[in-house]
């Protein structure tokens, strides 16, 4: 079959490739938020905690954030779209078995499958948006078609998992992948272009260490927010230090190191990675803890919880295409990043500020800020760190930023999470999250400002 290409100088920037590719994704991250509206439900049906829930969030994330690396560089090395369909179907598969699991454990086992399939599809599809967008311009506004895209998914993930888990099962969230998976599978195969692999050698002993110490590093919070400083805590912290030193140790030795470490002498791609970091960090940790807090604490179902939820995820849709057009027409994503943190930090004290005991009236407006800042700067740290690297390490590039921030969700629902305590969130528990989530969107401004496109720095 012929490659399809989209040239941008000719073509319109939405093209049925760039939607194809954006389905794939759109699964991806319907995933990440229909999840969490569910959890209560899951909790009863498998007589689990706020631990287990934190682990059938995280044992997603941790091999997420530590396989998206190894899913750039197997996407330059086999060919982006074929690693786009093998991650499909992993998801898919995987999305069955979670749908049907019977024990806290076996779902978490069906959720590490599951990443693995997401962390090749995500490098993967930002891979062929690179290929198919020649201009920047033209592929910062394609990233921002790319970002709204999630930002749908995202928006109708809470009341999608409601109105599913009211309706049918809180194993539905999951069933419901299955679907859209197959039809990205079978579309792709004829609309998304193939770009041409390049050859590029592995690197399992980095894979192995990095997944050992994101793993490492999520028992030490996860678990620390509940038993204290004991010995499987301490293991935990231990095991953090000596595998992340020991990560760093392979890279720098390895011949085709999965993170190459002199990709971070360039400050823009250093600093952007570290934004994608806080800014999920932030956000996936409050998400959190507002699904339990609007269930457990203001006593809404399933669905009104997900329809709460609408003011802050509704409009990630708005701020992914504002902020692609926006750093499209200014050629730089600096602008566009320290005009969004602020207003998701806005956001997100306010509702520490108002959260407990007001009106759920009041809690619109931050609601709406801390998403529409989030999405808003998003898209333009990823624009920051494909676009700092070489072209032809672009799928390293996409693994990169994604791996940043999925450290960040990690460490969020975490570390957020555990600010709640273990049984129903209470005042001070849910203040105190919201406010260390509006910290992470301060430290990120803070970290723009002094390293993405800093004039005379390479």
């Amino acid at each position: 079959m012929a490659e399809i290409e989209v040239d941008a100088d000719r073509a319109r920037v939405v093209s049925p490739a760039l939607l194809v590719v954006c389905l794939g994704y759109f699964m991806v991250i319907l995933d990440s938020t229909i999840v969490n509206v569910a959890l209560p439900a899951l909790a009863r049906e498998l007589g689990t905690g706020v631990s287990g829930l934190q682990w059938v969030v995280d044992s997603y994330l941790v091999v997420l954030a530590a396989g998206l690396l190894s899913g750039g560089a197997l996407a330059d090395r086999f060919g982006a779209r074929r690693i786009f369909h093998l991650g499909l179907w992993l998801f898919v598969a995987a999305s069955l078995g979670c749908g049907l699991a019977s024990q806290v454990s076996v779902l978490v086992a069906a959720r590490v499958v599951q990443a693995a399939g997401a962390a090749l599809t995500v490098p993967a599809s930002l891979a062929l948006l690179r290929a198919m967008y020649a201009r920047p311009g033209a592929r910062a506004r394609a990233v921002g078609v790319w970002g709204s895209v999630a930002g749908l998914a995202a928006a109708s993930g809470p009341v999608l998992g409601g109105v599913l888990v009211e309706a049918a099962s809180w194993r539905w969230v999951f069933f419901v992948n299955i679907p859209i998976g197959l039809a990205a599978i079978a579309l792709s195969r004829h609309r998304v272009p193939a770009p041409e692999p390049r050859e590029r050698g592995l690197d399992p002993a980095g894979q192995l260490t990095g997944v050992l110490a994101l793993t490492a590093l999520a028992l030490a919070l996860i678990e620390g927010g509940h038993r204290g400083f004991d010995a499987l805590v301490i293991g935990g912290a231990v095991v953090f230090v000596v595998a992340a030193a020991a990560f760093v140790m392979v890279e720098r030795a390895a011949a085709n190191p999965m993170l190459p470490l002199t990709l971070f002498r360039s400050p823009t791609f250093t600093g952007g990675s570290a934004v994608g970091l806080l800014i999920n960090l932030g956000f996936y940790g409050q998400l959190f803890v507002l699904n339990l807090y609007f269930q457990q604490v203001r006593d809404y179902s399933a669905l009104q919880a997900g329809l709460a939820l609408l003011p802050q995820m509704g409009v990630v849709v708005l701020g992914s295409t504002l902020s692609g057009r926006f750093t499209g027409a200014r050629g730089s994503p600096r602008r566009t990043v320290l005009t969004g943190l602020p207003i998701a930090a806005v956001g997100m004290f306010g509702l520490a500020s108002a959260a407990s005991g007001v009106p759920y009236l009041l809690l619109v407006p931050p609601l709406m800020a801390s998403g529409f800042g989030m999405s808003f700067t998003m898209p333009a740290a990823t624009t920051a760190v494909t676009d700092s690297a070489p072209a032809e390490r672009a799928g390293l590039a996409s693994g990169v930023i994604n791996a940043a921030r999925q450290t960040g969700s990690v460490i969020g629902v975490a570390l957020i999470g555990a600010l709640v305590g273990s049984g129903a969130p209470d005042a001070w528990g849910v203040r105190a999250a919201f406010a260390a989530a509006g910290g992470s969107f301060v430290a990120a401004a803070v970290v723009t400002l002094v390293t993405i496109d800093r004039p005379g720095r390479a």
